[in-house]
């Protein structure tokens, strides 16, 4: 079998009608799924707007169960589009207690895994603890069609510890559904370095790793303060960018990443083969001193 997998990301500004959201999504992966994607990952919550820039006990009606219509919907797009399809969405597991997750198809249609965010942010327009419950089914691989993926979302883009696990796990491509955009009221200039932050830092995990990393950023201004910087990008497993989307419109990124280079990189930088696991523990702790 080849290793070269042909990943799609999905980049989209949205509206506050959630059936239009779902159809244009869907609209997006089958765009992507006809240029050759055989895997394709849309954005954070892809489909309600970003709602925690604001603390409203009513928008936990946007929630919903895992399986429910919105995941219902999509295995049968990834069974008609033929391909590994990731699906971040609001989920409400019981009265009360819900999560920020995303959800892995296979090309058949069948639910591989279900990923609950584990880090929560809780900054001005980004109230994610108000909604979210930190995540309870850990860091693990899962092992699709394309190859072994692990799955992250947003604000965990910005641990090395979460990467490494999953690089650990096996993963060969890392994926990061996300809504991060520049601040109202920051300078253009500190507004430019958080996004640079954003993409060094996961161009970083992808060289200490040695993976692929995917991210899928949505894009605009859906008001409270944050227009979100789009930017989507695929990195390969030495930091590259192979592909990079605009930060101000709308874009679907097919791009086409050769698996032999994990193997290739690794060799060259062996950082698995000499990391120090025997003088690790103090990792466990909050905070050393």
């Amino acid at each position: 079998m080849s290793a070269i997998r042909r990943i799609g990301l999905v980049q989209q500004a949205v509206g506050s009608d959630l059936d239009r959201n779902l159809a244009r999504a869907e609209s997006a992966v089958r765009e992507a799924a006809a240029r050759g994607a055989q895997l394709v990952c849309l954005q954070e919550l892809f489909r309600t707007r970003y709602f925690p820039q604001v603390e409203d006990a009513s928008l936990f009606e946007l929630a919903e169960t895992i399986p429910g219509p919105t995941t219902e919907r999509m295995a049968k797009l990834a069974a008609d589009a033929g391909i590994v399809l990731i699906v971040p969405l609001f989920e409400k597991r019981a009265a009360g207690l819900y999560h920020n997750s995303a959800v892995v198809f296979e090309r058949d249609g069948t639910q591989l895994a279900h990923y609950r965010k584990m880090h929560i942010p809780d900054d001005p327009m980004f109230y994610e603890k108000f909604y979210f419950t930190p995540g309870d089914l850990g860091f693990h691989c899962v092992e699709t069609s394309v190859g072994r993926i692990g799955v992250l979302i947003c604000w965990d883009q910005w641990f090395p510890e979460a990467a490494r696990l999953l690089a650990l796990d096996g993963a060969e491509l890392l994926f990061y559904p996300t809504a991060i955009g520049y601040l109202d009221g920051e300078s253009d200039s500190e507004n430019a370095a958080m996004r640079d932050s954003w993409q060094t830092v996961q161009r970083g995990h992808a060289i200490a790793n040695g993976v692929f990393v995917c991210a899928a950023n949505r894009v605009g201004d859906e008001g409270g303060g944050v227009r979100f910087w789009g930017s989507s990008f695929v990195a390969d497993p030495q930091g590259r960018l192979l592909a990079q989307a605009s930060d101000s419109s709308e874009e679907t990124l097919v791009v086409e990443c050769d698996l032999g280079r994990i193997e290739t990189q690794r060799r060259g930088w062996p950082f698995l083969r000499d990391r120090r696991v025997d003088a690790y523990a103090d990792l466990l702790a909050r905070f050393r001193r």
